[in-house]
């Protein structure tokens, strides 16, 4: 089992902890990675966009003038693509993105995020992180304690004063430990995580 050091919010070490094999030392896969990021992007991509063919726009039923004799280009419809206000050519029009991914590969995917996290040393783990009422000042702090810039904070449960205190810090997310997914885990540099959030992660997907 691969061990790490756990630290209290002011970046001193309290013990070390064993993690579960299953989930923070699996193979890393970047293939499954590579293909749920993708299917998560798509997924939040309303697909909402349309524009009018030529068959759509209003107006432009007549011949705007005849075949011949004009020395000008020959024409049908004023509502023709290279006219101004014509249709739009291969115009999109409202779709699904979405893609649908297995729940092994979700998992697998997964695993390997948090993986790769503990190998390259981007994964710090909390005793226990509490404010006593929203302070982005303390929670600067503590960033600063573990030299962390782009971070990701994971609680165990939602934490309002957690939230609070960090949503105003640039390049700075937190969110609870069931709302975790492979686009976040790997977006963030650094991911700060509570033993309680671990141990949730090991009790469903161990």
């Amino acid at each position: 089992m691969p061990k790490i050091e756990l630290f209290n919010k002011q970046a001193q070490k309290v013990r070390d902890i064993e993690l579960n094999d299953n989930v923070f030392g699996v193979e890393v896969n970047n293939e499954a990675m590579h293909q749920v990021v993708v299917a998560l992007l798509a997924n939040k991509r309303q697909g909402t966009q349309s524009a009018k063919t030529r068959a759509e726009v209003r107006g432009g039923g007549i011949k705007p003038w005849r075949q011949k004799g004009t020395g000008r280009a020959r024409q049908g419809s004023i509502r023709a693509p290279q006219w101004i206000k014509g249709g739009i050519v291969f115009a999109p029009k409202p779709r699904d993105y979405r893609m649908s991914i297995p729940k092994t590969m979700k998992k697998v995917a997964l695993t390997s995020a948090l993986t790769s996290k503990v190998n390259e040393n981007e994964l710090v783990v909390l005793e226990n992180l509490e404010f006593d009422a929203p302070k982005t000042k303390e929670a600067v702090a503590m960033l600063k304690a573990f030299n962390a810039n782009k971070t990701l904070i994971i609680t165990a449960e939602t934490n309002e004063n957690v939230f609070k205190s960090a949503r105003n810090i640039e390049g700075v997310a937190v969110m609870p430990v069931n709302n975790i997914n492979v686009y976040d885990l790997l977006k963030y540099t650094k991911v700060i995580m509570t033993e309680a959030a671990v141990r949730k992660i090991e009790e469903v997907y161990a």
